[in-house]
């Protein structure tokens, strides 16, 4: 038989085992503790995990990086050295002050005829002409050449054909202010060394870019613009219209292109 204090003991065993299984896990004293006085705890002492030292990305060999801020005035002075289309075309490969030179395959210039009296300019390349390095060899240059074929032109004897743009923006997405800016000043001087009769302006952000407004491409089609930038003896005739990009995937408006292609050929022969 057990003692007095053995049963005691016993049953405060008990009593615990039960509590534990209850989830009671904390031990209360006789009397509250305030803890709202008592000082917090010492945290417990941490080690930063140490991060290995980045490694810097090399710039591409034998290219000059430049910073955007720098690009188009570099680009200025670039494109007022060039006398010729051959210089010219040698100082945008040369540039390395858009971005897009990083990413893109080829450079792409120019196409057709540069003695041509119709000078198309368009947006920027694509996945076909950054592989080629022409400008409108894929699915929507096809088009276009079947666009000027119907009034008697063709790259190969009197058109002449160039984008804002001489890089493909990855993913053919529209290009940033930055990158239209350090290109802008070759355009300008590109258009100077051709002097075309006509220059043509394929899409919205060709047509908007060039002639410094905001309007969209369906209320500027049609419409005669004098192009007046740079240093041109005189104002050259310039017509937005639509891209044929635009055209692939809305077949109706063919029609208001080919009032364009009429208007071309009508103002050639002025």
């Amino acid at each position: 038989m057990e003692s007095k204090n053995g049963q005691s003991r016993s049953d405060a065993l008990s009593a615990l085992q039960w509590l534990h299984a209850m989830g009671v896990d904390t031990v209360m004293l006789d009397s509250p503790i305030d803890r709202f006085t008592e000082p917090p705890p010492a945290p417990l002492e941490t080690h930063a995990l140490s991060k290995p030292a980045a490694t810097p990305r090399p710039a591409p060999v034998g290219l000059r990086q430049i910073a955007p801020s720098e690009g188009a005035k570099y680009a200025i002075e670039a494109a007022s050295a060039a006398n010729s289309i051959a210089d010219l075309k040698m100082a945008v490969e040369d540039f390395d002050g858009c971005a897009l030179k990083f990413t893109a395959t080829k450079t792409v210039f120019a196409d057709g005829n540069k003695d041509a009296d119709v000078m198309l300019i368009g947006e920027a390349p694509g996945v076909d002409e950054d592989r080629q390095g022409l400008p409108f060899v894929g699915i929507s240059g096809q088009l276009l050449d079947k666009m000027l074929a119907a009034i008697g032109l063709s790259r190969k004897k009197n058109v002449y054909m160039s984008n804002i743009l001489f890089w493909r923006p990855p993913g053919n997405r529209s290009p940033t202010t930055a990158e239209i800016a350090a290109c802008m000043p070759f355009v300008q001087r590109h258009i100077e060394l051709v002097k075309p009769k006509v220059l043509v302006f394929l899409g919205g952000t060709a047509a908007k870019t060039m002639l410094g407004t905001t309007e969209g491409i369906m209320q500027l089609r049609g419409r005669w613009f004098n192009y007046e930038e740079g240093d041109l003896e005189t104002a050259i005739p310039a017509l937005p219209t639509l891209h044929p990009t635009f055209l692939l995937h809305q077949a109706t408006q063919k029609k208001e292109a080919w009032r364009d292609l009429l208007a071309i050929k009508s103002k050639l022969l002025d």
